[in-house]
């Protein structure tokens, strides 16, 4: 990582004799000045940005909505329910049937193509699934008596005490949608709906040497292609990256809260 933002940082000159390790040398921003003159990048980011929010919050919702009948023990037909989902985690349709199916719906060049077909995933269901388990049934029997229904429960009691599970859950979302390049090459090809992954795959494949100059000037330094790349690759980590933390706080949060009401 520290390598690939030095060399984002470095001199072509620097890259191509090797000098570049793990600290920039010759220090310059050309390549990033490059990255945001261009609208398409910028435009790209700004729409997976609003395509990882609504995905993985979609996502959330029917995970949860699947997850917590199943974890009830009365639910009727839950072993049978649950191997049927299982089942799609060792054998799929394949990749000719989802594209044909993605078509039949209406949704190529459309941003659902990216949304609904990865909205629930089998992984994350069992996860949530587990930690739904684990909580006090006390909690759940004395809320039944007091008169409350099981939507109440869900709202009141068992998600505020899965804070930790929903986090994590919603950041392995948000980390498979931004990082998602294999559906949007196949159902997109409208540049407008490009994610960044794919038009960062774009720019990798085509970069070419190109020549900075400044206005009344010859020019100043040739851009090669790997400063370039290592450019788009950083603008495409950082954003995501700065999800963690953000999100820490709510691993910290949904333990202490679940210690004190369990």
């Amino acid at each position: 990582m520290l390598n690939v933002l030095a060399i984002s940082l470095s001199s072509s000159s620097a890259i191509i004799s090797g000098r570049v390790s793990l600290l920039p040398v010759e220090f310059t921003t050309l390549s990033y000045e490059m990255i945001f003159a261009d609208i398409s990048m910028i435009r790209s980011l700004v729409f997976t940005i609003q395509l990882t929010i609504i995905f993985t919050c979609i996502a959330m919702c029917m995970t949860i909505a699947c997850a917590y009948p199943l974890s009830k023990k009365h639910l009727k037909g839950r072993r049978f329910i649950m191997l049927g989902i299982i089942f799609t985690m060792y054998f799929s349709g394949g990749m000719i049937p989802d594209y044909m199916l993605v078509m039949r719906l209406g949704l190529l060049n459309t941003r659902w193509a990216l949304i609904l077909p990865g909205a629930i995933g089998t992984f994350n269901v069992i996860i949530m699934r587990s930690f739904f388990s684990q909580l006090p049934e006390d909690l759940e029997e004395a809320a039944m008596i007091d008169g409350a229904s099981d939507v109440y429960i869900l709202f009141r009691i068992a998600l505020p005490l899965s804070l930790a599970a929903i986090a994590t859950i919603s950041l392995f979302y948000a980390v498979g949608r931004w990082n998602g390049f294999q559906d949007s090459l196949f159902y997109i090809t409208n540049h407008r709906l490009y994610p960044l992954q794919l038009r960062l795959n774009a720019i990798i494949s085509n970069a070419m040497s190109i020549d900075i100059r400044l206005e009344g000037m010859e020019v100043v330094e040739t851009q090669i292609p790997e400063a370039i790349r290592a450019g788009c690759i950083m603008f495409a980590t950082v954003p995501i990256l700065l999800v963690y933390p953000w999100l820490q706080k709510y691993f910290v949060k949904g333990v202490t809260l679940g210690a004190i009401k369990g």
